[in-house]
């Protein structure tokens, strides 16, 4: 079959990239749809189930970091457009291992953009994925996308680097790049380790929520079907070269966070609560939230449509229709290749 275009998603097996996966395979036929992933532990083959068999679908497990499986899938499979998702993204573990979030994010994106830019099929779109978390802290302040980055983790600071790599591809060759930057997405399916599903599995598990330090930390949530239309408005309406915020007003401070998935999960009565959190020592340095102003994705028609309320319920109602997704976090995850006959393995 002769398709319209080729879209390849690195970090497809991811809990956004799988989501956006999902989402091109069935609103597009007439598109071919590459997932590039490494199966990393926060991944699951499971996640793509519905679509694994779609004959628009390919999977190839592989690391972005190797030039030559990523030259190779440039000029073999003429891509039209890249959504570069692919990432450590866990802020905790970017101070235990900084050198492993460097590689992956800052040189896997060098690696993507030069194989990228030198394909001989011409690319039309280049849209990385960044975060708020480039920006730093904000108090009493909204950033814009012209707000410097000032970021104060490993993790956000690998992203920064990387978005410069990206912008530096634009302003020297003119290459076609759209930058984005989010904040805290959540939904179904999303590994354990983020704060939602952390709550969750803890709580499932009849154990208490843990919350890092006694500062009153708060973070904006944007429900993960919101976060791809805004990725799909942006590759249709989107200016290369250009960046665009993505966030939502819903601020949650985490200890309320913690009291809401108590009482959905738990149904216990306010009196008590404060038997299920537990505070633990925080992480080296940390942000009390990322405020982003959103208008200029807004003025391409873009607004957050789910709403908190009805979010977080759909994402408790699929963790507790499906507890067995993710291992146990003391369990040792084992990942295993998917089953489908588009499954392409690594070079």
């Amino acid at each position: 079959m002769s398709y319209n275009k080729t879209v390849l998603v690195t970090g497809g097996s991811g809990f956004i990239g799988s989501h956006l996966v999902i989402h091109l395979v069935k609103r597009h036929p007439d598109w071919r749809i590459i997932n590039l992933d490494i199966l990393d532990y926060c991944c699951s083959p499971r996640s793509l189930e519905n679509v694994e068999d779609s004959p628009n679908y390919t999977f190839i497990k592989g690391d972005v970091c190797s030039y030559r499986l990523v030259h190779h899938i440039f000029n073999t499979q003429n891509i039209d457009v890249i959504f570069h998702l692919a990432a450590k993204t866990h802020v905790e573990s970017s101070f235990k291992c900084p050198k492993d979030f460097q590689l992956v994010n800052i040189e896997g994106t060098r690696v993507l953009l030069r194989a990228a830019q030198q394909a001989l099929h011409k690319i039309q779109r280049f849209i990385y994925v960044s975060t708020d978390e480039v920006y730093g802290p904000g108090i009493d302040q909204h950033f814009d996308e012209s707000s410097p980055m000032r970021p104060s983790n490993p993790y956000s600071a690998t992203k920064a680097a990387a978005e410069f790599l990206v912008q530096s591809y634009w302003e020297k060759y003119k290459f076609p790049v759209i930058i984005t930057r989010s904040n805290n997405i959540y939904g179904p399916r999303q590994y354990t380790e983020k704060v939602i599903p952390r709550f969750i599995s803890l709580l499932q598990r009849s154990q208490k929520c843990t919350i890092q330090g006694m500062l009153p930390k708060s973070r904006h949530f944007l429900f993960v079907d919101d976060a791809i239309s805004a990725f799909l408005l942006v590759l249709e309406k989107g200016i290369v070269g250009e960046i665009y915020n993505m966030g939502s007003s819903c601020e949650i401070p985490i200890m309320q966070l913690a009291t809401e998935l108590i009482k959905m999960v738990k149904k216990v009565p306010d009196s008590e609560l404060n038997n299920w959190i537990e505070f633990v020592p925080d992480r080296p340095q940390v942000d009390l939230r990322y405020p982003i102003h959103c208008e200029k994705l807004q003025r391409l028609g873009w607004s957050a449509e789910v709403g908190w309320i009805e979010g977080i319920r759909q994402t408790v109602k699929w963790y507790e229709e499906n507890s067995d997704f993710w291992p146990d976090p003391s369990d040792e995850q084992k990942q295993n290749l998917p089953k489908s006959k588009n499954f392409r393995p690594a070079l």
